[in-house]
């Protein structure tokens, strides 16, 4: 070996970076990092920065989701551009007046669930992963006899602005798909979270939070079955939040009969 590769020291854990995308064993020089992982660090930290700056493109999802079958409408927050919605999250917390005002002059409300697609803190997430991530839902909505408001998609969102949408379309339950603040090695992690009776004094203890969805992560299919369970839990109990585990992975809890959604079980729930 070269006396160059001798200053380079490895981490005894290098086996292991086969089985996670985590920033783990990087070895050193000295009491620095090598040069090859600095590099590597600093282009995840530019993707990362990336990832929150990315525009939002609503007319592709719009596109994509009418292949589905469904009805969009686009809205914006209160924040009004990007800088803003940055430095104000309580702004991206609420619908600004014209869209509040156009949700609520919706013809057609009281649906069992609201689709709110917001682009978050990634919108590269969205891109990627909320339309696999529909697609695999909507099976088991249909089994679940549960119907659907048309899908809101939201331009500097947060979390929060889900319940506003949700308010103004008098829906059941709302389910919003955001991007999640990126990471260092996860650039493009969508996260889920669920409401039941969904209004803007709602507080972060009262919904459930399905994250790091992505095919690195948590994939579409297992994403998708614990939504439906939570959803099935939430319209039989009439509630959500802490006060509904997540325990989709427990058959005991099934007594031995299968959820509706396993089973294929098309009586409605939502009545």
């Amino acid at each position: 070996m070269s006396p160059k590769h001798d200053l380079l020291h490895c981490n005894p854990w290098a086996g292991l970076r086969q089985f996670t995308a985590a920033r783990i064993a990087l070895g050193r020089t000295g009491a620095s990092l090598p040069t090859s992982e600095l590099l590597k660090f600093g282009l995840a930290h530019a993707q990362a920065r990336d990832a929150v700056h990315q525009p939002f493109l609503s007319e592709d999802l719009a596109s994509q989701l009418a292949g589905l079958g469904l009805t969009t409408i686009t809205v914006n927050s209160a924040a009004p551009e990007r800088s803003t919605y940055l430095c104000r999250p309580d702004l991206g917390r609420q619908l600004s007046q014209p869209s509040r005002e156009q949700l609520c002059a919706w013809p057609d409300k009281q649906a069992d669930v609201l689709l709110v697609i917001g682009d978050g803190l990634s919108s590269k997430a969205v891109h990627r992963q909320a339309i696999p991530l529909v697609e695999a839902l909507l099976p088991y909505l249909q089994t679940l006899g549960l119907s659907l408001a048309p899908v809101v998609l939201a331009h500097q969102s947060r979390v929060a602005l889900g319940d506003d949408a949700g308010e103004c379309l008098q829906a059941k339950a709302v389910v919003i798909l955001i991007g999640e603040r990126p990471g260092l090695s996860s650039p493009d992690s969508l996260g889920v979270y669920m409401t039941w009776g969904p209004n803007t004094q709602r507080l972060e203890s009262e919904r459930n939070c399905i994250s790091n969805i992505r095919p690195e992560g948590l994939d579409y299919p297992q994403a998708a079955f614990r939504l439906a369970w939570l959803l099935e839990q939430s319209f039989q109990r009439r509630l959500s939040g802490v006060q509904l585990k997540d325990e989709s992975d427990n058959p005991a809890l099934y007594g031995g009969v299968r959820p509706a959604y396993i089973t294929g079980d098309s009586t409605s729930i939502s009545n």
